[in-house]
């Protein structure tokens, strides 16, 4: 039997693995990216990005000539959207941006054929499936006879490559029988349980499992607010709250990042922002935790001040939006780093998970730990969580968003 190609639009955080992970799975698979540098990274056999095992999978793909990226798309047999859904932030209240989606159901309109599967990836506003039927519709493309459906991804940064495989898939189609034969095609490489429905519940399920991770988180943030006006260890209390059987508290950080957390619970609201109150609520606890951390440093800078007579070196320690990534999308680090450097602070900046960023001057751990004056505990990589750090930060002056120190 013929292999069948796979055209993948977006080569980033989801697309690549993705790509690559099909690429091992007896699919010639078709990368596509508009950044000539991420394409001809690829070509190399090589990533731009930073994942566990993903260079392997790269690696063999390209060497077995299943897997080539291009500027453009190619034809093939299914597409795969994987691009950025972000929002426009010139309003009130946050509006989905599905532009990217549309433009790239748009690039493959000339090469869909009567048979071939459509899936969107992207974490997408309700209706999104359905308009880009429309846009193939409108471009004359029969819509009757492919198989479109939703399939969002529900990985983990730096467990991708196993969660791909591992985790549970929901399959919502146009039609009954799209879901169905989008099902079965992702029933050839994922190990767990394909579930199938419709594309609008699929839709809301992807936003409503990202909108329920930042309800609680918003819980554990605003504990910490309250925790820290009473002088209580809130890293302790959720400790003790946790040996309950049934509660389950998360930990609180300097507010919530990444491209999911942080931006998907806004589809919704956008959708209907007079019903969803809870979840709009905890978008602005979060946000608000990112504000309230700025203000904590600037007390701790204070204090240092006052201690040392002269003007404080602040390290921020982290970039990334959570542990042990590089991903930088939406991160509240980046937004205390930036304010602080902004209002005049002497910041020195720690990612030991990148080698270096436009707006910042990375130094190594070491000579932060050698230059500072307080140190701030943004994201808890594990390089922090020595004993000579810990120790280091204790003897000077700690701000710790993520318990780092004291969690």
């Amino acid at each position: 039997m013929k292999k069948k190609t796979v055209c993948v639009v977006g080569m980033g955080y989801i697309g690549l693995p993705t790509a690559a992970l099909l690429a091992s799975n007896n699919f010639n698979v078709v990368g596509v990216d508009l950044n000539t540098n991420t394409v001809e990274t690829i070509n190399q056999g090589r990533i731009h990005i930073v994942e566990p095992d993903l260079d392997a999978f790269v690696r063999s793909a390209v060497a077995a000539k299943c897997l080539t990226a291009f500027t453009t798309p190619q034809p093939g047999d299914i597409y795969m959207i994987c691009v950025p859904t972000p929002f426009h932030e010139d309003a009130d209240i946050p509006q989905p941006n599905i532009d990217y989606v549309l433009a790239a159901v748009h690039s493959i309109a000339g090469f869909v054929k009567p048979g071939d599967l459509v899936i969107l990836e992207s974490t997408s506003p309700v209706g999104t499936t359905e308009k880009m039927a429309l846009v193939l519709k409108d471009a004359g493309v029969d819509v009757s006879q492919i198989h479109m459906a939703y399939c969002p991804e529900r990985v983990l940064p730096g467990k991708i490559m196993t969660e791909l495989v591992e985790n549970d898939r929901v399959v919502g189609g146009i039609t009954p029988a799209a879901t169905h034969a989008v099902s079965n095609f992702y029933r050839t490489f994922v190990r767990g349980t394909v579930l199938e429905t419709d594309a609008k519940t699929a839709e809301m399920c992807k936003l409503t499992e990202n909108s329920f991770r930042d309800v609680n988180i918003a819980f554990a943030n605003e504990l910490s607010m309250l925790c820290a006006k009473s002088g209580i260890d809130v890293w302790n209390l959720i400790a003790l709250a946790n040996c309950h059987p049934r509660v389950n508290i998360l930990q609180p950080g300097p507010g919530v990042g990444g491209h999911c957390i942080a931006v998907d619970p806004w589809f919704i609201v956008a959708g209907d922002p007079e019903t969803a109150r809870m979840i709009r609520t905890a978008r602005e606890v979060n946000n608000f935790k990112t504000d309230w951390a700025i203000d904590q440093i600037k007390i701790a800078v204070v204090d240092a001040s006052a201690r040392t007579g002269h003007k404080p070196k602040i390290a921020c320690l982290g970039l990334a939006f959570k542990p042990n990534i590089d991903d930088l999308r939406e991160s509240s680090a980046v937004r205390i780093a930036n304010a602080l450097i902004s209002e005049g602070y002497d910041v020195v900046v720690v990612e030991p998970n990148i080698e270096a960023h436009d707006q910042f001057a990375l130094v190594s751990l070491e000579e932060a730990l050698k230059l500072a004056d307080v140190f701030v505990a943004l994201v808890k990589h594990r390089e922090f969580l020595t004993d000579t750090v810990k120790a280091t930060m204790r003897q000077r002056s700690a701000v710790d968003f993520c318990g780092v120190v004291f969690g």
